[in-house]
């Protein structure tokens, strides 16, 4: 999922201390002057939506020569028919395999003389198709656009040559403990719902799926009705009029089949425990957690950075890391999606400190419902909060997930406006009244990968 749509920012292991210092402080510089803490001036957003269904959103933003499109179809893994798990994400890459005038060769020939980008991917709500050219190859850009979207042959042997990729991928993540954790973190929580399975699919069932699966799956959903197309970038209003309508108008609308999503989540506390003859214990302890649409979302954005969102300013941080020196990195998150997603606590420590850390995060959850948070955190909380926003928005790219994602999540288009005071007007009493709704530290999913007999868990 985008990073706007994640609750916190993820800590890796440090491993630059110089650039560690550098980011710290850039980040007590946006929250010690005032004037960073406000969200930038946006370019004005055109919306409208054509006569076949697309909604298309539109920002002039002349001040480099580029044109940036991103297009959202509503068509990700949650879509995937059982059995047929990776078929989303395998149609999507698959539209950048060959059309019906150009071959995969042509293609990034096309794209390498234009000094352009075309990329395609799934995730689990979603697929994007994403261009960024430049401003004088314009035409070009967009005549390969639309080729990919809407004339894509999906051939045989590409496609075959995609699957192994993908097959490749998934037997090397097999061997990163991270990932072996998340995986069965999910398979155990969303029990067999949409979001349980691997966007990229299993290897029990990547060898099933067909071309003929893979042109059922496109002919389904990719149409405009089932999409969000976003523009931004050095390009007129008269531009769009002549080079880019007369484009979509091609493109038919067709009744897309709507696939209940209903997300089912354990019910009963659960341990998964993995052996592993490495050195550190994997850790995720977590939970059900909440759609992006949650009318509590902003006071839960807010507790967890208190909580484990916030680096170095977090509880786990400090307690687990910086009292104790227990974890290599220990940090929260809701990961919300169109339907509810998972909340996780992720840490890694040596295995003989695997349980005392575990203890230690559950008691953080604890105290976070029990006792109220110190005004001195809420408004370090708020702060940041509201002073790293504009970063979202610092590019091209940036700026057109964002809006697409905006209008995904039918946040509206004063979003951006919006956002300082919905931070701003969280309460001590709303974080802890959101802890104590929300998070379980009686009832959760646990998955450790480790050498269990070090850890005293075998």
């Amino acid at each position: 999922m985008s990073s706007l749509f994640r609750i916190f920012i993820p800590q890796s292991p440090i491993r630059n201390p110089k650039l560690t210092y550098l980011i710290l402080l850039i980040l007590l510089l946006f929250c010690l002057c005032p004037q960073w803490n406000a969200v930038s001036a946006m370019p004005p957003v055109q919306r409208s939506v054509l006569p076949n269904g697309l909604i298309l959103l539109v920002s002039e933003e002349p001040s480099l020569p580029f044109v940036t499109l991103q297009l959202l179809i509503d068509s990700g893994s949650r879509t995937d028919p059982s059995g047929e798990e990776g078929l989303a994400h395998l149609t999507a890459r698959g539209l950048l395999l060959g059309t019906t005038k150009r071959p995969v060769t042509a293609i990034h020939e096309e794209l390498d003389f234009m000094g352009a980008s075309l990329n395609a991917s799934s995730g689990r709500d979603y697929a994007t198709l994403s261009l960024r050219v430049l401003k004088k190859d314009l035409d070009k850009g967009l005549d390969l656009f639309m080729d990919v979207l809407t004339q894509p042959t999906f051939p045989e042997e590409e496609i075959r040559r995609e699957v192994e990729k993908t097959l490749a991928a998934i037997q090397s993540a097999e061997e990163e403990p991270e990932e072996v954790a998340e995986k069965e973190f999910r398979k155990s929580l969303f029990l067999g719902s949409p979001y349980g399975h691997p966007v990229e699919g299993t290897k029990e069932s990547l060898p099933r799926l067909t071309r003929d699966m893979i042109v059922r799956f496109y002919r389904a959903y990719y149409h405009p009705n089932n999409s969000i197309l976003t523009m931004v970038g050095d390009m007129t209003a008269q531009e769009i009029k002549t080079k880019l309508l007369p484009r979509l108008a091609l493109w038919s609308k067709v009744e897309v089949p709507q696939v209940p999503s209903h997300i089912t989540f354990a019910k009963e506390k659960k341990a998964v425990k993995i052996d592993r003859g490495i050195s550190q214990a994997n850790i995720i302890l977590g939970h059900s957690g909440v759609s992006r649409e949650n009318p509590d979302y902003y006071a839960l954005t807010v507790m967890n950075y208190i909580l484990g969102g916030g680096g170095f300013a977090s509880r786990l941080m400090e307690e687990i890391r910086n009292k104790r020196g227990l974890a290599y990195s220990v940090a929260s998150f809701f990961d919300p999606g169109k339907y509810p997603g998972s909340f996780q606590i992720v840490l890694q420590t040596k295995n003989s400190s695997a349980r005392e850390s575990i203890t230690l995060a559950l008691e953080q959850m604890e105290r976070i419902q029990k006792e109220q948070v110190s005004e001195k955190e809420l408004e370090g909380a708020k702060k940041y909060l509201i002073g790293s926003f504009p970063l979202r928005l610092d590019t091209q790219g940036k700026l057109a997930n964002f809006l697409t994602q905006m209008e995904y999540y039918r946040l509206g288009l004063d979003y951006p406006g919006k956002y300082p005071s919905l931070i701003r007007s969280v309460t001590r009493e709303e974080v802890n009244r959101v802890a104590r709704k929300y998070l379980q530290p009686e009832n959760y999913i646990l998955v450790v990968v480790a050498n269990l007999k070090e850890a005293g868990m075998d």
